[in-house]
Protein backbone atom coordinates (compact mmCIF):
# COMPACT_ATOMS: atom_id res chain seq x y z
CA UNK A 1 0.00 0.00 0.00
CA UNK A 2 1.24 3.37 -1.34
CA UNK A 3 2.04 5.72 1.81
CA UNK A 4 -0.55 8.04 0.51
CA UNK A 5 -3.10 5.33 1.17
CA UNK A 6 -2.06 5.31 4.68
CA UNK A 7 -4.05 6.03 7.78
CA UNK A 8 -2.18 8.45 10.03
CA UNK A 9 -2.53 8.17 13.98
CA UNK A 10 -0.96 9.22 17.01
CA UNK A 11 -1.27 7.02 19.57
CA UNK A 12 -0.43 7.31 23.79
CA UNK A 13 1.60 4.69 25.38
CA UNK A 14 2.65 4.03 28.71
CA UNK A 15 4.06 7.56 29.25
CA UNK A 16 0.13 8.90 29.45
CA UNK A 17 -0.11 8.18 32.79
CA UNK A 18 2.98 10.03 34.12
CA UNK A 19 1.21 12.58 32.31
CA UNK A 20 -1.71 13.15 34.53
CA UNK A 21 -3.77 15.31 35.29
CA UNK A 22 -2.91 17.03 31.76
CA UNK A 23 -3.98 13.90 30.23
CA UNK A 24 -6.99 13.85 31.87
CA UNK A 25 -9.38 15.23 29.15
CA UNK A 26 -7.04 15.38 26.34
CA UNK A 27 -4.57 12.62 24.16
CA UNK A 28 -1.02 13.25 24.89
CA UNK A 29 -0.56 14.73 21.43
CA UNK A 30 -2.85 17.86 22.38
CA UNK A 31 -0.42 18.85 24.81
CA UNK A 32 0.71 22.44 23.72
CA UNK A 33 4.57 22.82 23.99
CA UNK A 34 6.08 25.46 21.78
CA UNK A 35 3.66 27.31 19.79
CA UNK A 36 1.26 24.21 18.65
CA UNK A 37 0.29 21.34 19.71
CA UNK A 38 2.22 17.86 19.55
CA UNK A 39 -0.43 17.05 16.92
CA UNK A 40 -0.36 20.19 14.71
CA UNK A 41 3.48 20.18 14.85
CA UNK A 42 3.05 16.62 12.90
CA UNK A 43 0.39 17.57 10.73
CA UNK A 44 2.30 20.89 9.61
CA UNK A 45 5.63 18.48 9.43
CA UNK A 46 4.19 16.02 7.44
CA UNK A 47 1.04 17.39 5.82
CA UNK A 48 -1.30 15.02 7.15
CA UNK A 49 -4.05 14.81 8.67
CA UNK A 50 -3.89 12.68 11.97
CA UNK A 51 -6.48 10.90 14.30
CA UNK A 52 -6.26 9.67 17.53
CA UNK A 53 -5.48 6.18 19.18
CA UNK A 54 -6.50 6.89 23.32
CA UNK A 55 -8.17 5.69 26.25
CA UNK A 56 -11.56 4.44 25.95
CA UNK A 57 -13.29 7.33 27.20
CA UNK A 58 -11.68 10.22 25.36
CA UNK A 59 -12.65 7.94 21.97
CA UNK A 60 -15.99 9.82 21.30
CA UNK A 61 -14.46 12.83 21.05
CA UNK A 62 -10.97 11.91 19.64
CA UNK A 63 -11.92 9.58 17.14
CA UNK A 64 -9.61 6.90 15.49
CA UNK A 65 -9.53 6.67 11.92
CA UNK A 66 -8.07 3.22 10.41
CA UNK A 67 -7.21 1.74 7.00
CA UNK A 68 -5.68 -1.47 5.68
CA UNK A 69 -1.77 0.03 6.35
CA UNK A 70 -1.43 2.63 9.38
CA UNK A 71 1.61 4.94 10.49
CA UNK A 72 1.50 4.93 13.99
CA UNK A 73 3.59 7.73 15.74
CA UNK A 74 3.99 8.21 19.45
CA UNK A 75 2.18 11.28 20.97
CA UNK A 76 4.45 12.10 23.42
CA UNK A 77 7.51 12.17 20.88
CA UNK A 78 7.96 15.59 18.74
CA UNK A 79 8.92 15.77 15.56
CA UNK A 80 12.14 17.45 13.53
CA UNK A 81 13.31 17.19 9.79
CA UNK A 82 15.53 14.11 10.72
CA UNK A 83 13.05 12.08 12.70
CA UNK A 84 9.92 12.59 9.81
CA UNK A 85 12.41 11.50 7.19
CA UNK A 86 12.94 8.80 9.08
CA UNK A 87 9.74 8.00 9.82
CA UNK A 88 7.91 8.30 6.75
CA UNK A 89 10.01 6.18 5.13
CA UNK A 90 8.82 3.26 7.30
CA UNK A 91 7.87 0.51 5.09
CA UNK A 92 4.83 -2.07 6.17
CA UNK A 93 5.85 -4.31 9.16
CA UNK A 94 8.72 -1.78 10.28
CA UNK A 95 8.99 -0.26 13.54
CA UNK A 96 11.37 2.61 14.75
CA UNK A 97 12.47 2.41 18.48
CA UNK A 98 14.23 4.65 20.29
CA UNK A 99 16.02 2.50 23.22
CA UNK A 100 12.97 1.42 25.23
CA UNK A 101 10.92 3.87 23.51
CA UNK A 102 7.99 3.04 20.23
CA UNK A 103 8.61 5.82 18.31
CA UNK A 104 6.91 4.92 15.13
CA UNK A 105 5.56 1.89 13.27
CA UNK A 106 4.11 0.79 10.18
CA UNK A 107 1.24 -1.51 11.05
CA UNK A 108 -2.03 -3.36 9.73
CA UNK A 109 -5.64 -2.96 10.71
CA UNK A 110 -5.50 -6.30 12.51
CA UNK A 111 -2.53 -5.49 14.39
CA UNK A 112 -3.85 -2.12 15.37
CA UNK A 113 -6.65 -3.70 16.92
CA UNK A 114 -4.58 -4.79 19.84
CA UNK A 115 -1.93 -2.55 19.99
CA UNK A 116 -0.28 -1.98 23.12
CA UNK A 117 2.67 -0.06 22.46
CA UNK A 118 5.26 -2.48 21.78
CA UNK A 119 6.39 -4.02 18.82
CA UNK A 120 4.08 -6.72 16.99
CA UNK A 121 5.60 -10.28 17.14
CA UNK A 122 7.47 -10.35 13.66
CA UNK A 123 7.89 -7.20 12.55
CA UNK A 124 11.19 -5.65 11.50
CA UNK A 125 13.03 -3.28 13.93
CA UNK A 126 15.00 -0.28 13.38
CA UNK A 127 16.94 1.80 15.38
CA UNK A 128 16.01 5.40 15.25
CA UNK A 129 18.71 7.57 14.50
CA UNK A 130 17.59 10.64 15.00
CA UNK A 131 17.16 12.95 18.54
CA UNK A 132 14.30 14.44 19.43
CA UNK A 133 12.24 15.81 22.69
CA UNK A 134 10.04 12.82 24.12
CA UNK A 135 7.50 14.44 26.87
CA UNK A 136 7.39 11.54 29.29
CA UNK A 137 7.33 13.41 32.55
CA UNK A 138 4.99 16.56 33.61
CA UNK A 139 7.92 18.92 34.26
CA UNK A 140 9.33 18.37 30.61
CA UNK A 141 6.30 20.17 29.23
CA UNK A 142 8.11 23.66 30.54
CA UNK A 143 11.56 22.02 30.60
CA UNK A 144 11.90 21.82 26.86
CA UNK A 145 9.72 24.62 25.96
CA UNK A 146 12.11 26.47 25.04
CA UNK A 147 13.50 24.51 22.20
CA UNK A 148 9.83 23.34 20.89
CA UNK A 149 9.23 27.38 21.18
CA UNK A 150 12.71 27.91 18.84
CA UNK A 151 11.40 24.80 16.65
CA UNK A 152 7.65 26.04 16.00
CA UNK A 153 8.79 29.87 15.44
CA UNK A 154 11.12 28.65 12.48
CA UNK A 155 8.57 26.42 11.40
CA UNK A 156 5.73 29.32 11.53
CA UNK A 157 7.53 32.17 10.59
CA UNK A 158 10.02 31.00 7.65
CA UNK A 159 9.72 33.16 4.75
CA UNK A 160 7.16 35.54 6.01
CA UNK A 161 6.80 39.09 6.64
CA UNK A 162 6.13 39.91 9.98
CA UNK A 163 3.18 42.60 10.88
CA UNK A 164 4.55 46.25 11.46
CA UNK A 165 4.01 47.95 14.97
CA UNK A 166 4.36 51.30 16.13
CA UNK A 167 6.54 53.19 17.48
CA UNK A 168 5.48 53.25 21.36
CA UNK A 169 7.19 50.38 21.88
CA UNK A 170 10.60 49.22 22.57
CA UNK A 171 11.54 46.36 20.18
CA UNK A 172 15.40 44.54 20.95
CA UNK A 173 16.41 42.28 18.74
CA UNK A 174 13.17 42.73 16.31
CA UNK A 175 14.21 40.59 13.70
CA UNK A 176 14.05 37.79 16.17
CA UNK A 177 10.28 38.66 17.06
CA UNK A 178 7.49 38.00 14.75
CA UNK A 179 3.61 39.74 14.91
CA UNK A 180 1.09 37.92 13.13
CA UNK A 181 -2.29 40.38 11.66
CA UNK A 182 -4.21 42.10 14.37
CA UNK A 183 -1.99 41.67 17.15
CA UNK A 184 -2.23 45.04 19.29
CA UNK A 185 0.45 46.21 21.47
CA UNK A 186 1.48 49.61 23.12
CA UNK A 187 4.14 51.03 25.06
CA UNK A 188 5.65 47.02 25.07
CA UNK A 189 8.72 46.22 25.99
CA UNK A 190 9.99 43.03 23.77
CA UNK A 191 13.79 41.74 24.95
CA UNK A 192 13.97 38.92 22.03
CA UNK A 193 17.85 38.48 22.56
CA UNK A 194 17.51 35.49 24.41
CA UNK A 195 14.92 33.71 22.05
CA UNK A 196 12.40 34.35 19.62
CA UNK A 197 8.81 35.90 20.05
CA UNK A 198 5.70 35.02 19.06
CA UNK A 199 2.75 37.20 18.99
CA UNK A 200 -0.04 35.43 17.41
CA UNK A 201 -3.23 36.70 15.49
CA UNK A 202 -5.62 38.81 17.42
CA UNK A 203 -3.62 39.63 20.65
CA UNK A 204 -3.34 42.63 22.77
CA UNK A 205 -0.35 43.35 25.07
CA UNK A 206 -1.52 46.28 27.00
CA UNK A 207 0.64 48.88 28.23
CA UNK A 208 3.54 48.93 30.55
CA UNK A 209 3.97 45.18 29.85
CA UNK A 210 7.77 43.66 29.41
CA UNK A 211 8.95 40.75 28.10
CA UNK A 212 12.30 38.63 28.08
CA UNK A 213 11.83 35.69 25.24
CA UNK A 214 11.64 33.29 24.05
CA UNK A 215 7.67 33.76 24.46
CA UNK A 216 4.60 31.83 22.70
CA UNK A 217 1.27 34.39 22.50
CA UNK A 218 -0.86 32.39 20.92
CA UNK A 219 -3.85 33.68 19.15
CA UNK A 220 -6.52 35.72 21.06
CA UNK A 221 -4.53 35.98 24.32
CA UNK A 222 -4.34 39.57 26.33
CA UNK A 223 -1.59 40.48 28.60
CA UNK A 224 -2.73 42.57 31.11
CA UNK A 225 -1.10 46.35 32.23
CA UNK A 226 2.49 45.56 33.38
CA UNK A 227 2.44 41.87 32.89
CA UNK A 228 6.24 40.82 33.50
CA UNK A 229 7.01 37.57 31.51
CA UNK A 230 10.59 35.94 31.38
CA UNK A 231 10.69 33.01 28.97
CA UNK A 232 10.65 30.31 27.75
CA UNK A 233 7.08 30.94 28.61
CA UNK A 234 4.06 29.92 26.43
CA UNK A 235 0.48 31.44 26.35
CA UNK A 236 -2.19 29.33 24.68
CA UNK A 237 -4.85 30.70 23.05
CA UNK A 238 -7.65 33.18 24.32
CA UNK A 239 -6.12 33.50 27.54
CA UNK A 240 -5.65 36.29 30.13
CA UNK A 241 -2.40 36.40 31.78
CA UNK A 242 -0.99 39.39 34.15
CA UNK A 243 1.19 39.54 36.86
CA UNK A 244 4.88 37.33 36.94
CA UNK A 245 5.36 34.50 34.54
CA UNK A 246 8.79 32.52 34.36
CA UNK A 247 9.43 29.37 32.45
CA UNK A 248 5.27 28.18 32.43
CA UNK A 249 3.27 26.81 30.02
CA UNK A 250 -0.62 27.87 29.61
CA UNK A 251 -2.28 25.43 28.04
CA UNK A 252 -5.10 27.70 26.49
CA UNK A 253 -8.95 29.32 27.74
CA UNK A 254 -7.53 30.14 31.28
CA UNK A 255 -6.63 33.35 33.39
CA UNK A 256 -3.94 34.38 34.54
CA UNK A 257 -5.22 37.86 35.04
CA UNK A 258 -3.93 39.67 38.15
CA UNK A 259 -0.62 40.32 40.53
CA UNK A 260 1.00 37.21 41.73
CA UNK A 261 3.80 34.61 40.53
CA UNK A 262 3.76 31.41 38.36
CA UNK A 263 7.07 29.71 37.43
CA UNK A 264 8.42 26.69 35.92
CA UNK A 265 4.85 25.46 36.05
CA UNK A 266 2.03 24.13 33.43
CA UNK A 267 -1.91 25.17 33.42
CA UNK A 268 -4.47 23.42 32.06
CA UNK A 269 -7.39 25.07 30.01
CA UNK A 270 -10.36 26.73 30.99
CA UNK A 271 -8.74 27.29 34.50
CA UNK A 272 -8.81 30.67 37.37
CA UNK A 273 -5.89 32.02 39.48
CA UNK A 274 -7.42 34.22 41.31
CA UNK A 275 -5.58 38.02 42.17
CA UNK A 276 -2.87 37.65 44.31
CA UNK A 277 -2.12 33.84 44.42
CA UNK A 278 1.46 32.48 44.22
CA UNK A 279 3.13 28.98 43.30
CA UNK A 280 6.35 28.40 45.15
CA UNK A 281 9.13 26.81 42.65
CA UNK A 282 12.38 26.68 45.51
CA UNK A 283 12.12 24.76 48.26
CA UNK A 284 13.76 26.79 51.00
CA UNK A 285 15.89 24.26 51.56
CA UNK A 286 17.22 24.42 48.38
CA UNK A 287 16.63 20.85 47.59
CA UNK A 288 15.21 18.80 44.65
CA UNK A 289 11.45 18.60 44.36
CA UNK A 290 9.00 15.74 44.72
CA UNK A 291 6.05 15.87 42.32
CA UNK A 292 3.02 13.57 42.57
CA UNK A 293 3.12 10.69 40.08
CA UNK A 294 0.30 9.32 39.33
CA UNK A 295 1.63 6.39 37.41
CA UNK A 296 3.03 5.72 40.54
CA UNK A 297 0.95 6.42 42.87
CA UNK A 298 3.53 8.25 44.96
CA UNK A 299 5.77 11.74 45.32
CA UNK A 300 8.93 11.09 42.85
CA UNK A 301 12.40 13.10 42.93
CA UNK A 302 11.70 15.19 40.13
CA UNK A 303 15.92 16.05 40.57
CA UNK A 304 15.06 19.90 40.05
CA UNK A 305 15.53 22.28 42.42
CA UNK A 306 12.91 24.55 40.57
CA UNK A 307 9.42 23.00 40.16
CA UNK A 308 6.17 24.84 40.38
CA UNK A 309 2.46 24.26 39.69
CA UNK A 310 0.50 21.55 37.56
CA UNK A 311 -3.12 22.06 37.16
CA UNK A 312 -5.64 20.52 35.49
CA UNK A 313 -8.76 21.45 33.29
CA UNK A 314 -11.64 23.21 34.83
CA UNK A 315 -9.75 24.33 38.06
CA UNK A 316 -9.92 27.54 39.79
CA UNK A 317 -8.16 29.38 43.09
CA UNK A 318 -9.34 31.65 45.72
CA UNK A 319 -7.49 35.27 46.26
CA UNK A 320 -4.56 34.99 47.44
CA UNK A 321 -4.66 31.41 47.57
CA UNK A 322 -0.59 30.06 48.14
CA UNK A 323 0.39 27.16 46.22
CA UNK A 324 3.98 24.57 47.87
CA UNK A 325 6.90 23.84 45.80
CA UNK A 326 5.84 21.13 43.16
CA UNK A 327 1.96 21.21 43.61
CA UNK A 328 -0.12 19.24 41.68
CA UNK A 329 -3.63 19.44 41.24
CA UNK A 330 -6.58 17.73 39.30
CA UNK A 331 -9.19 18.94 37.29
CA UNK A 332 -11.81 20.83 38.01
CA UNK A 333 -11.11 21.85 42.15
CA UNK A 334 -11.92 24.93 43.45
CA UNK A 335 -9.46 25.89 46.25
CA UNK A 336 -9.63 28.62 48.55
CA UNK A 337 -8.66 29.85 51.95
CA UNK A 338 -5.84 30.92 54.22
CA UNK A 339 -2.79 28.60 54.46
CA UNK A 340 -0.75 25.93 51.89
CA UNK A 341 -2.92 23.13 50.96
CA UNK A 342 -1.14 19.74 50.31
CA UNK A 343 1.50 19.27 47.61
CA UNK A 344 -1.17 16.95 46.21
CA UNK A 345 -4.51 18.07 45.03
CA UNK A 346 -7.38 15.62 43.93
CA UNK A 347 -9.76 16.17 40.83
CA UNK A 348 -13.34 17.30 42.20
CA UNK A 349 -11.93 18.82 45.35
CA UNK A 350 -13.57 21.91 47.28
CA UNK A 351 -11.73 23.87 49.77
CA UNK A 352 -7.82 24.23 51.33
CA UNK A 353 -5.79 24.05 53.82
CA UNK A 354 -8.43 23.46 56.02
CA UNK A 355 -9.99 20.27 54.42
CA UNK A 356 -11.46 19.66 51.89
CA UNK A 357 -14.23 17.96 50.77
CA UNK A 358 -15.92 16.31 46.97
CA UNK A 359 -17.09 19.05 44.66
CA UNK A 360 -20.32 17.77 43.34
CA UNK A 361 -20.45 16.64 39.86
CA UNK A 362 -23.92 18.51 39.16
CA UNK A 363 -22.39 21.84 40.74
CA UNK A 364 -18.78 21.32 38.71
CA UNK A 365 -20.46 20.95 35.56
CA UNK A 366 -22.56 24.05 35.78
CA UNK A 367 -19.43 26.27 36.93
CA UNK A 368 -17.35 24.51 33.79
CA UNK A 369 -20.48 25.07 31.47
CA UNK A 370 -20.72 28.98 32.82
CA UNK A 371 -17.07 29.32 32.51
CA UNK A 372 -17.04 28.08 28.59
CA UNK A 373 -19.75 30.30 27.37
CA UNK A 374 -17.90 33.30 28.84
CA UNK A 375 -15.95 32.55 25.55
CA UNK A 376 -19.12 31.71 23.18
CA UNK A 377 -17.70 27.97 23.91
CA UNK A 378 -20.49 25.37 24.80
CA UNK A 379 -19.60 22.66 26.85
CA UNK A 380 -20.70 19.77 24.36
CA UNK A 381 -22.16 16.18 24.74
CA UNK A 382 -18.42 14.49 24.99
CA UNK A 383 -16.56 16.89 27.21
CA UNK A 384 -19.57 16.65 29.42
CA UNK A 385 -19.42 12.64 29.07
CA UNK A 386 -15.42 12.95 29.30
CA UNK A 387 -16.28 14.91 32.99
CA UNK A 388 -19.10 12.51 34.24
CA UNK A 389 -16.94 9.48 34.04
CA UNK A 390 -13.70 11.46 35.13
CA UNK A 391 -15.35 11.75 38.33
CA UNK A 392 -16.60 8.58 38.72
CA UNK A 393 -12.70 7.40 37.65
CA UNK A 394 -10.95 10.16 40.22
CA UNK A 395 -12.83 8.86 43.26
CA UNK A 396 -10.34 6.66 45.06
CA UNK A 397 -7.67 9.93 45.07
CA UNK A 398 -10.15 11.80 46.89
CA UNK A 399 -10.61 9.72 49.66
CA UNK A 400 -6.73 10.21 50.75
CA UNK A 401 -7.89 13.68 51.62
Amino acid sequence: MSADNRSYILFDDLYRDHLLPLTFTRPVCELRIGILTIREKWEKWTGQSFSYLTVNYLREKYNLVKSGENLVINGSVTPNRSLVDEILSLSGGEVLMKGNVFVAGCITANILDEFDGLPPKGYTVREAQSDFNHIARLWHIYRLNGSELLSDYRLLTEGRISAPVNSSNNLINPGNIFIEEGAVMDCVTINANPGPVYIGKNTVIMEGSLIRGPLALCEGSILKMGTMIYGPTTIGPYSKAGGEITNSVILGYSNKVHEGYIGNSVIGEWCNIGAGSNASNLKNNFGNVKLWDYATGKFEDTELQFCGLFMGDYTRCGINTMFNTGTVVGISANIYGSGFPGSFIPSFSWGGAAGFETYRLSNALDTIEKCMALHQKPLDENDRNIISQLFTLTGRYRKTI
